[in-house]
């Protein structure tokens, strides 16, 4: 009897043991879970203060789960936007990618972005200045702001810097074109068209060549379309035969949408190479939404609208079109230091990340100013890029040409 209450007793310890060690285990995993996802919390909000803009938050969601269930997303916030694309359920491995996208910024992926976060410029997500202008605040990069539809009271412009107290003066005139080594007589492309100026925001405009009350820098009418027109002009006076499109988009698509705006230009282009197999040169011209002093310089006791060469790192081939930008920016900073504020690399995560570069190599989207400066400001710039652009066409043509 006395045997079978040991074993008894026994028993019972070991069972009181177990549940000691599962409580235990217990413990230790609810202790564990509660800090993981204190960590997660803890990681989310560094990342968020971190960055300046939702985007960034949201582009590992975006790039995990699929098109047709983002585009209903999108649609539900944005009555708008209509997306066509069929929904498909999310899967075990789209939920686990954004998952560590959300608290790594890794993309399961692609082992590359692994080092992207440490090495400058690796990072194909995030807007880098490739190329660099005298003088340039590398804090500031070139905002593209979605026109105002509305007019909304508490919108209304304030100035920063006050604009000039007179129209700054008409650009000089412009050289002509001067005999070629090798091209006979005077510079020309004998009626062939090689460069091709388009507008994707046809409307840009300038707070300073608009009414007083203008609450929104843009117009159908006095817009960078003009600066555009000026280029081709300049172009063709230095013997380089140039096609201008200053299609308004608004005006000339149905249910036009402004997020859809390189769709659009894109065909445009696309019909100019079509009518012209000669086409080499095609500069998308637009007007950055930065203050005057990010956009303004003096040179020779003249005021210049800076430039800004914007490069699309979703074309994979887009090395080709920053050595093109990179030609046209260090000739312009030779003879105008400070008229360039450098080369600017965007992704789709920051931009459209494409801007139709992808149809040729010589092709480069260009911010010419910014809201706050005058027509005579952009003006005068465009007529020195002509100059340059010119150049850089005539000495490709010179070391091109057979030797006689």
């Amino acid at each position: 009897m006395k045997r079978i209450m040991l074993l008894d007793i026994a028993r019972e310890s070991r069972k009181i043991r177990q549940l000691l060690v599962t409580g235990r285990t217990f413990v230790i995993l609810s202790l564990c879970s509660m800090l993981f996802f204190v960590a997660i919390g803890i990681a989310g909000i560094a990342h968020q203060r971190s960055s300046s803009t939702p985007i960034s938050s949201m582009k590992g969601f975006a790039a995990a789960v699929s098109s047709g269930l983002f585009g209903d997303m999108l649609e539900m916030e944005m009555p708008a936007f209509q997306s066509k694309t069929e929904t498909e359920a999310l899967n075990n491995k789209q939920i686990g990618s954004f998952i560590i996208r959300l608290m790594t910024d890794i993309n399961p992926s692609d082992p590359k972005s692994m080092l992207a976060g440490e090495i400058p410029g690796l990072d194909s997500n995030k807007s880098i200045l490739i190329r660099k202008g005298v003088g340039t605040d590398t804090a500031v990069g070139p905002e593209d702001n979605v026109p105002i539809t509305n007019d909304p009271a508490d919108q209304a412009h304030a100035d920063e810097t006050p604009f000039p107290a007179e129209s700054a003066p008409e650009p000089t005139e412009t050289p002509r074109p001067t005999e070629k080594p090798g091209i006979g007589g005077k510079a020309t492309t004998e009626g062939r068209k090689v460069a091709f100026i388009y507008h994707s925001h046809n409307r840009e405009s300038w707070y300073p060549e608009l009414n007083s009350t203008a609450k929104d820098p843009n117009s159908d009418t006095k817009n960078i379309t003009l600066v555009g027109k000026r280029l081709a002009e300049q172009l063709e006076d230095l013997g380089i035969g140039s096609m201008h499109s200053d299609t308004d988009y608004p005006t000339a698509i149905k249910d036009y949408r402004w997020e859809l705006s390189y769709k659009y230009s894109m065909k445009t282009v696309k019909e100019a190479l079509a009518s012209s197999e000669d086409l080499k040169f095609l500069f998308d011209i637009h007007r950055d939404s930065q203050k005057r002093k990010y956009t303004t310089v003096d040179i020779g006791g003249k005021s210049y609208a800076q430039v800004y060469f914007i490069i699309g790192h979703k074309n994979p081939n887009w090395k080709k079109n920053e050595s093109f930008a990179t030609r046209i920016h260090e000739k312009l900073e030779k003879s105008y230091p400070g008229i360039s504020r450098g080369i600017f690399g965007k992704t789709a995560a920051t931009g459209n990340g494409e801007y139709n570069q992808s149809l040729a190599e010589d092709s480069v989207l260009i911010e010419i100013g910014g809201v706050d400066n005058t027509l005579a400001e952009s003006y005068r710039t465009v007529d020195v890029l002509a100059q340059i652009i010119a150049d850089i066409y005539w000495d490709a043509e010179k070391v091109s040409a057979p030797e006689s």
